[in-house]
């Protein structure tokens, strides 16, 4: 070939190339972008990137956490959404500002919330808006310096950003065509994140009961996405609410006992029930030794030695470190948060009616029933939630006027005297019920306080809050024994059942970790477990058989409680006792059967879908049925 015909194919391969670009050009110029504009083109690429990087650095390093095609994956989303931002405000500038600053502070108010309740914020956090304002000057809000560094990024980058000039298309018909494939490709997005083939196929981390493993895996932005589809809870396979209420109403039915209990309630015993939930309570040497300068729980360490009367074991519940609703969601109605999206509260999402619980039982056999939470009443919705459960009365802060305070919360010494005021005042031989849901050990545990100087020490740290927390707790021990001591001279058979709600937040409980060697980075399944731990006892006045080491969680424990009062099982704990049997342990984080072998729900979906599809029925269909059926 001669150098001619070279140089003339040379031409020809580069005459499509130059067509092509001079076209796209052509277009780009139409469509108002031209040479100047080329740095604010770059813009929109680029600081959509960095803003990503920034918003998730505040939680977690995206570079390490998250493999590269999961990076792009986020990366689109951010992208896209500066696009229908400059498409909505016109100026290049004004956009990537705005979602800059959006992300910023975004990005701060989910670093607190995971550093106050080791979740991350998820979509159904919205409803939880107005408890978290309520407890919000409770909380240490000091920044450490990686985060520091990631708000300067981000004020260089909105400095950066407002460098940039360009406009939109002028024509409202190209601005709105740049709006509408926007959101087209929003849409998209969202529904391909959110269907199954993609997640498998990808390889993204799906496990909702693990919100912050699944936040640092997939980015926060996709991992929201992905959650939102659980914003709303599906039927179960197999469903039928008229099915459900048939079985629902043979249980019932079928239960002699429980019929005759209810026709003549004065032909049972029916002894005085007191239940505390005692705010993050817990004793957290499940995690590790603590060397203290003296027992931060003696009396309760005592119980589980063995005491006559009394059954003393640990909890095994769904939270850890806030969404105290839900364990008490648990405890009331024996239903269980572990077919609900992780992190929701049921209180608030999903009892918009009446429903079964515990206070509604012992209501049908004429307990006076009486919930106290000496706070907000409107906290997690209890004022409206706790008369759909069956409560006659409700005493919140409101009726704690002049009441001891430990540091800024009424003590548990001062809801203990309320307990046994409430006995003293009932009518004789009527029995009473009553549900304390406490605030003394609520956090934080950083600030000092005046009026309360913590008395427990701990080896080997230099945590404040550590020995605060310990100090806390055994104010509330001493306060439990003394309710103990009043309830053993009182001539009414009584039993007091008592639990904690979750551990506190992992700052927290993390410096025990350490003391025995441990990096709270990098905890197995096994070890992760021991954080969703609390102690509980029930004891009574009467004879109870006695039992310690007990294992079990919070949607069974009214089932003990029920049977060492000698009362017949309501028709849906009827239901739970052979599940019971074959799964003694049953939570949001794990599954135990009997023969202790560590599982999830989704591993024994197919044994608990009578459980499942009951639990649906008694959360959205029961309270559509005719008052007859309601008990």
């Amino acid at each position: 070939m001669d150098l001619s015909q070279k140089n003339t194919k040379g031409l020809h391969q580069k005459l499509p190339l130059r067509a092509i670009t001079g076209f796209l050009l052509e277009k780009a110029k139409a469509f108002g972008f031209t040479r100047e504009k080329l740095p604010s083109c770059a813009a929109l690429l680029v600081c959509p990137i960095i803003t990503f990087y920034l918003f998730d650095l505040y939680t977690h390093n995206p570079f390490t956490t998250m493999d590269l095609k999961t990076q792009l994956l986020n990366i689109a989303f951010y992208v896209i959404s500066g696009l229908f931002f400059f498409g909505v405000f016109k100026y290049v500038r004004l956009a990537l500002m705005l979602q800059s600053a959006l992300f910023m502070i975004a990005g701060l108010a989910n670093y607190y919330v995971l550093n106050f309740r080791s979740a991350p914020i998820m979509p159904w956090d919205i409803y939880s808006v107005q408890t978290a304002a309520g407890v919000a000057d409770n909380y240490d809000y000091s920044l450490d310096g990686g985060t520091i560094a990631v708000i300067l990024a981000f004020l260089l980058l909105l400095a950066v950003e407002s460098r940039f000039h360009m406009k939109a298309p002028a024509k409202k018909r190209k601005r709105g065509l740049l709006i509408v494939l926007s959101i087209a490709l929003l849409w998209g997005y969202t529904g391909m994140v959110q269907s199954e083939w993609f997640v498998v196929d990808f390889g993204l981390y799906d496990k909702l009961y693990t919100p912050t493993v699944m936040n640092r895996r997939d980015g926060n932005i996709v991992a929201f996405l992905m959650e939102l589809e659980y914003l709303n809870v599906d039927e179960p396979a197999g469903y039928s609410a008229k099915d459900m209420e048939r079985i629902y109403r043979e249980n019932m039915d079928g239960n002699e006992a429980l019929q005759a209990a209810f026709a003549e309630p004065e032909s049972v015993d029916r002894p005085n029930v007191i239940v505390i939930m005692d705010e993050a309570f817990s004793d957290l040497s499940v995690l590790g030794d603590i060397h203290t300068n003296e027992d931060y729980m003696p009396f309760i360490h005592s119980l589980q030695n063995g005491a006559d009367n009394t059954v003393t074991g640990y909890l095994n519940v769904s939270v850890l470190g806030g969404n105290t609703a839900n364990t008490e969601f648990e405890f009331l109605t024996g239903s269980t948060i572990a077919f609900l999206p992780q992190g929701s509260v049921a209180y608030q999402q999903y009892v918009k009616g009446e429903m079964p619980s515990l206070a509604s039982y012992l209501r049908d056999l004429d307990y006076q029933t009486v919930a106290i939470h000496p706070y907000d009443p409107d906290g997690w919705d209890r004022s409206t939630v706790y008369p759909l459960l069956g409560f006659d009365t409700f005493l919140s802060n409101n009726d704690f006027k002049n009441a001891e305070k430990i540091r800024k919360y009424v003590s548990d010494t001062a809801c203990f005297k309320r307990i046994e005021k409430l006995y003293e005042e009932k009518e004789e031989g009527q029995p009473l019920f009553v549900f304390n849901v406490t605030m003394q050990n609520h956090s934080g545990y950083d600030d000092p306080y005046p009026d309360f100087t913590p008395d427990i020490e701990v080896e080997g740290t230099n945590s404040t809050s550590l020995p605060m927390y310990l100090s806390l707790i055994k104010r509330t021990d001493s306060a439990f024994q003394e309710l103990i001591t009043y309830f053993e001279q009182v001539p009414e058979d009584t039993i007091i059942v008592f639990f904690g709600d979750h551990q506190p937040t992992t700052y927290v409980s993390n410096p025990v970790l350490r003391c025995n060697g441990v990096d709270p980075n990098t905890l197995t399944d096994e070890e992760n477990l021991l954080r969703y731990k609390v102690p509980y006892v029930i004891w009574a006045n009467f004879d109870i058989e006695e039992r310690t080491g007990q294992e079990t969680s919070a949607n069974y424990l009214m089932l003990d409680v029920l049977e060492s009062c000698g009362l017949p099982l309501p028709a849906y704990q009827e239901a739970l006792i052979d599940l019971r049997s074959q799964y003694p342990i049953v939570s949001a984080m794990q599954v135990f059967d009997a023969e202790g072998n560590y599982l999830t729900v989704d591993d024994c979906k197919d044994a608990m879908a009578e459980y499942h599809r009951l639990e649906y029925y008694l959360l959205f269909d029961y309270a559509k049925q005719s008052g007859s059926t309601k008990k």
